[in-house]
């Protein structure tokens, strides 16, 4: 018999890792300039490096969120409408980055793939400051962990389903993007990655605008009665 909660956890997780993957930073940049200038295999290894730094935060995150659950389901409207906006600010934010200049400036030294992994995970892991609050915005949004309870075993389970769907999400999106680089590798030019800041940042605001908008619509009827 087909589980549709633990489908349904799954994808939600799998839709937070990709939502807070879909960035064009310096670590995306990185992963892109290796792509270009060593191989597809290089920015595959870099992008799961980011992917399993981006899980072991998610982890982090998910812990907390789990932890002030009791707190979460009373302002969870609240938490979600904050949630998007902040995610609105982060798109706009990427929407205006350029990242052209910093493509121009990195290159790519002769690494293993095994050192281009590390390299970029421990690179990830250093701005752990920035990303677990972001992560725990898209949890807020996804309505992640939804129904935790404390001391309740089938939590754990929920917890390492969100978190599973979290890596295959976040690796989705680097596997798509390293390919769709080393497959245009010879027509591709720093200046598409201007392009692909634009979307990202679109997409971004997107999905915190709907969260935003479908909140006050959940709430509204509500609030008549």
């Amino acid at each position: 018999m087909i589980d549709i909660h633990a489908i349904d956890t799954l994808v939600r997780g799998f839709c937070v890792g990709l939502a807070a993957s879909i960035t064009v930073g310096p670590v995306a940049v990185l992963c892109i300039q290796r792509t270009l200038s060593k191989s597809r295999s290089a920015g595959l290894a870099s992008g799961a490096g980011v992917a399993c730094a981006d899980t072991m935060m998610a982890v982090i995150a998910l812990f907390f969120y789990s932890m002030l659950q009791s707190s979460i389901e009373q302002y969870a409207a609240l938490l979600r409408v904050g949630g998007g906006i902040f995610v609105i600010i982060v798109g706009v934010y990427i929407f205006f980055q350029n990242p052209v200049p910093q493509i121009r400036r990195n290159r790519a030294g002769k690494s293993s793939m095994v050192q281009d992994f590390i390299s970029m995970f421990w690179f990830t892991l250093a701005n752990f400051v920035v990303v677990i609050p972001y992560l725990l915005a898209f949890f807020a949004m996804f309505s992640v962990g939804a129904g935790f309870e404390e001391s309740d075993i089938p939590s754990v389970h929920r917890g390492l389903r969100i978190i599973t769907g979290f890596f295959g999400g976040a690796l989705t999106w680097w596997v798509a993007l390293t390919s769709t680089i080393s497959l245009f590798r010879r027509r591709f030019r720093p200046r598409h990655m201007l392009a692909i800041n634009h979307i990202a940042g679109i997409v971004i605001s997107l999905l915190g605008v709907y969260t935003v908008l479908s909140t006050f619509i959940n709430v509204m009827p509500h609030g008549m009665h």
